[in-house]
């Protein structure tokens, strides 16, 4: 079944680009949140990745829109043809440069629709450059204003738009749910382990600055940092990018994973932790949970990671450290290199103390923790495999194939 192709801009309300220009940020947290290209990503946007600006610089960049629920985003440049539907209720958001902001008229077209036929492959094929001539880095303000986009009755939107967002709608569930399981986690850790507000902490004396019973250690002599992983030559393997890690939560994205024959010298397995070492990845905090090989499968990252795999600590314990601020800021004090391009140097955590607590007590952590991370890795397998069924079927609804 072919349906006609009808310029987006005459079905929507509002077709318009954001403000062409970087906006002044803060360092600090406030309400006014930006989004940029970074937060869009395969049908969603991220607002927990934002940068934060102060209220007049939120007015003069919401001069020409703000998204609101059930608004779709695209961008532009940067990289080009990611698509996101607003599904939040905050109103202090708006959009950052090279993103392009889309208000359906809900009398001529359904918002789910449009973000899939955003997503389409007929529509993606115009990105590439099918439709705008060559290959392009980019899409001009008044491509994405006019840009055509299959246009059934709009009973037939809402039916596909319905299917669809209802993958959707479940894998951004398992986020939340990803969040406040990890979030349990590391609270506790900093409970005990930070805080010292362990269990029996009420009848134990500080020694030496730590608990009676623990032990001092340099970090290396209890994690081990890029231990060698060998793999024979040709072995299909892999791959996760530095763009595969989150800067809040454990969750390693595959969907920027690839499979590769040639493997790189930074080899990971199940439990081992990654950790950014370049700037701005470090400072943001960028560091995954690897739970998603089988149980002797190696693979291989970005040479910008390093590799923490716990000698007499869980693979939970050494993640936990890792996401503290005393761990990163240890790391960044040894970055060397050119401006913006600075690394953590090798020996960056030979000088730092970890507080090893007691068996015992090492032993109840995991207790609590381990039930955590095992949901976290079987909800990140659940959403995979829904990401990957609405990919299938995406295309076929596009198309007419399959009918709703």
């Amino acid at each position: 079944m072919s349906w006609p192709l009808i310029p987006v801009c005459d079905l929507c309300e509002l077709a318009v680009d954001c403000v062409n220009k970087t906006a002044p940020t803060v360092e600090y947290e406030t309400e006014f949140k930006m989004i940029r290209t970074t937060n869009v990503k395969g049908g969603f946007i991220d607002l927990n990745e934002v940068r934060y600006v102060t209220e007049d610089v939120f007015k003069k960049w919401t001069r020409r829109s703000k998204p609101r629920y059930g608004d779709v985003v695209l961008t532009r440049e940067a990289p080009v043809g990611e698509v996101g539907r607003f599904t939040s209720e905050d109103e202090k958001v708006f959009l950052g440069q090279r993103l392009f902001h889309y208000r359906p008229n809900p009398q001529k077209l359904d918002w789910n629709f449009l973000a899939y036929a955003l997503q389409s492959p007929q529509v993606q094929g115009k990105f590439k450059g099918m439709g705008f001539g060559a290959t392009v880095d980019h899409v001009r303000v008044g491509d994405a204003e006019k840009l055509p986009i299959p246009y059934p009755p709009l009973s037939i939107q809402q039916r596909i738009g319905s299917v669809l967002s209802a993958y959707d709608d479940l894998i951004e569930n398992n986020r939340r749910r990803i969040q406040l399981l990890e979030q349990a986690a590391r609270l506790l850790y900093k409970e005990w382990f930070v805080h010292l507000r362990f269990p029996g902490h009420e009848h134990t004396k500080i020694v030496d600055g730590v608990p009676e019973g623990w032990e001092k250690k340099y970090a290396p002599e209890v994690i081990a940092f890029n231990p060698i992983e060998k793999v024979k030559k040709g072995t299909s393997i892999k791959y996760i990018p530095m763009s595969g890690l989150s800067t809040t939560n454990m969750t390693i994205d595959l969907c920027d994973s690839e499979i590769r024959t040639t493997s790189t010298s930074v080899r990971f397995r199940n439990g081992d932790v990654l950790f950014a070492r370049i700037t701005p990845c470090l400072e943001n905090g960028k560091t995954g949970f690897v739970n998603f090989l089988a149980a002797d499968e190696i693979a291989c990252g970005s040479t910008e990671f390093l590799i923490l795999r716990g000698r007499f600590v869980s693979p939970f314990f050494t993640y936990c450290l890792a996401r503290t601020h005393e761990f990163r800021e240890s790391a960044i004090k040894s970055m060397t290199g050119s401006s913006g391009r600075q690394r953590v140097q090798p020996g960056c955590f030979d000088e730092f103390v970890i507080a090893l607590p007691k068996t015992i007590l090492l032993q109840q952590f995991d207790e609590y923790v381990s039930p955590l991370f095992t949901q976290i890795g079987l909800l990140v397998r659940e959403s995979n495999q829904l990401s990957k069924a609405r990919d299938l079927l995406l295309p076929k609804l596009m198309s007419g194939e399959v009918s709703v």
